[in-house]
């Protein structure tokens, strides 16, 4: 058509922009445009706000990359493995509450079944703890006594109770709650599997353990757990070891010895 053109339609407003998305746990809200609402009397009509600006429903945020394994250097593998050694003889340097705490936050990052953490622990610190324990120990584990701290090892029958807030989205109670046996199997194995933890834990904070069994459970359980309803696993003697006392180290199996590769 001839004559006088047509002007450009104007190009549409850009639509406002998302507030970046942030991990679920740190509580965003993924909907709200990252554009506030202008104030009364400068929108669309006079003293209304503008409508809201309609936006694409978020996507679900990505997970988080997992950071690289690196593997230790050799004093690291020394401090855990290659030099470090069972402790049963132990100086009288304390072992304080803080390092005790630390030690816990470390081992509690390990991997248990379903994040069930069964586990549980005592710290017998004070002398009259300790002297509570004594009459249920063999003769052999007495001298064990004399470190700072013993470390009861025990694990929760109930851990399931807990598994709404430590396994999220999935009805993982019901799997244990109906299941009395799955329940024992899952809380021992996994509880022994923390214990394990612990040592390490405890090697990383400085210190040094002596694992031990030959105690009576049962009584154990009585004198300590009778309000939790924990049952003891073993033990763990925590401290500041006396190399002075330490024997040669016990010969190990072999790979070849322990080992297959299919």
């Amino acid at each position: 058509m001839s004559g006088t053109a047509l002007p450009p339609e104007p190009a549409p407003s850009p639509a406002p922009s998302a507030v970046p998305l942030a991990t679920l746990d740190g509580g965003a809200d993924f909907s709200t445009p990252a554009s506030s609402p202008l104030p009364l009397g400068e929108g669309p009509g006079e003293g209304e706000p503008p409508a809201p600006a309609l936006t694409e429903p978020a996507p679900e945020p990505a997970l988080a990359p997992t950071p690289e394994i690196r593997g230790l250097d050799q004093p690291g593998l020394d401090t855990l493995f290659t030099t470090a050694r069972t402790r049963y003889v132990f100086r009288d340097t304390p072992v304080e509450e803080g390092t005790l705490r630390q030690l816990y936050e470390l081992l509690r990052l390990g991997p248990t079944s379903g994040n069930c953490s069964p586990a549980r622990f005592m710290f017998l610190r004070s002398s009259y703890a300790k002297d509570r324990l004594r009459p249920y120990l063999s003769v052999g584990n007495l001298k064990a006594l004399e470190a700072p701290v013993i470390a009861i090892v025990a694990h929760d029958p109930k851990f399931y109770e807990d598994l709404p807030r430590l396994a999220p989205g999935v009805d993982a109670r019901a799997w244990y709650a109906a299941d009395e046996a799955l329940a024992q199997e899952t809380a021992f194995r996994n509880g022994t599997l923390q214990g394990a933890y612990l040592l390490m834990a405890a090697r990383a904070v400085g210190l040094d353990c002596g694992p031990m069994s030959g105690f009576d459970n049962d009584r154990v359980d009585t004198e300590f757990f009778v309000a939790q309803g924990w049952r003891s696993n073993f033990l763990v003697a925590l401290g500041h070891g006396d190399g002075a006392m330490l024997p040669p180290r016990a010969p190990r199996l072999s790979f070849d010895e322990a080992c297959r590769i299919l």
